[in-house]
């Protein structure tokens, strides 16, 4: 049998709202590794956000973290690649935000820095990762200096000041960095705008496509699930990719498949295995 391989995003898809993976998932995922099938996460979440879930589905090979800028392998944690931003480079995003004023959150060595601007946005950034380190002024964090480059960074404010700042990092990185801006629609964040910056080289689909060479899969040997935006660039190379129930239609369009539950109702992965690879979990087991 050809080795095969699943790559499963996490918010919207195998985590429930509090952030949990539904016990059904759980099951038709671990079926599936005993069944000889590869599986791998593939998030935007850094790995410290990642690493809980990948221990809870038994997960040893590699995981693509922080879209696809930060590939781990599960069984002891080795950095397996590292996609940031360094050097001059990292001294102008820095300069960027600074001028920008806004609430900024800088992303490296699998941790989240701020500073007290920072604080009212806490409990949106540990969404990537609960390791969050306060300094006086973020644009003096160490984590700037990491030796592997900035994973990337994140910021809150006005969509006049984040769409200004995407539209500066186009002009003076263009080819060096993604960035993407939307609005904040929960709570207390809402009518607010955020943005996220990284290096331009990674993407989901970066990562599908390395994890499979690591793993000696063949691509058209693939299947991925997801839900947002950022799983188009894994839906694109995958040989067969389900989307959620509550994805926005455009992903839905990418897809080969959307799936018939939402990622609230849980089972969207164990419905995306059993069609693709006719795994069956056991019975309460």
């Amino acid at each position: 049998m050809e080795p095969r391989l699943l790559a499963v995003d996490l918010d919207g898809t195998l985590l429930d709202p509090a952030g949990r993976p539904h016990t059904d998932d759980v099951k038709a995922i671990r079926a599936a590794l005993a069944a000889g099938i590869h599986v791998s996460i593939v998030t935007g979440r850094l790995y410290s956000g990642t690493r809980a879930t990948a221990e809870i589905l038994g997960l040893h090979g590699a995981v693509g973290c922080a879209d696809g800028s930060h590939l781990v392998r599960a069984r002891d944690h080795a950095t397996l690649l590292h996609l940031g931003v360094r050097g001059a480079e990292a001294r102008r995003l820095r300069s960027a935000f600074a001028r920008a004023g806004v609430a900024t959150f800088v992303f490296a060595r699998d941790a989240i820095g701020h500073d007290p601007a920072g604080l009212p946005f806490v409990d949106y950034v540990t969404t990537w990762s609960s390791d969050v380190r306060v300094a006086e002024s973020v644009f003096d964090h160490a984590l700037w200096d990491a030796d592997e480059g900035v994973t990337g960074v994140v910021a809150v404010g006005t969509e006049d000041e984040v769409r200004g700042i995407v539209a500066e990092l186009g002009r003076e990185l263009a080819g060096v960095v993604a960035s993407a801006a939307f609005p904040m629609r929960r709570g207390a964040h809402a009518r607010l705008w955020a943005m996220i910056v990284r290096s331009s080289a990674g993407t989901k689909g970066t990562a599908l496509r390395w994890i499979a060479e690591h793993h000696g899969v063949a691509l058209e040997d693939t299947v991925c699930v997801g839900d947002w935006i950022n799983d188009l660039p894994m839906f694109k190379v995958a040989g067969r990719s389900f989307a959620m129930a509550q994805a926005p239609d455009e992903v839905k369009a990418a897809a080969t498949d959307v799936l018939p539950v939402t990622s609230e109702e849980g089972g969207g992965v164990a419905h995306a295995l059993r069609r693709a690879f006719g795994i069956e979990p056991p019975p309460g087991g």
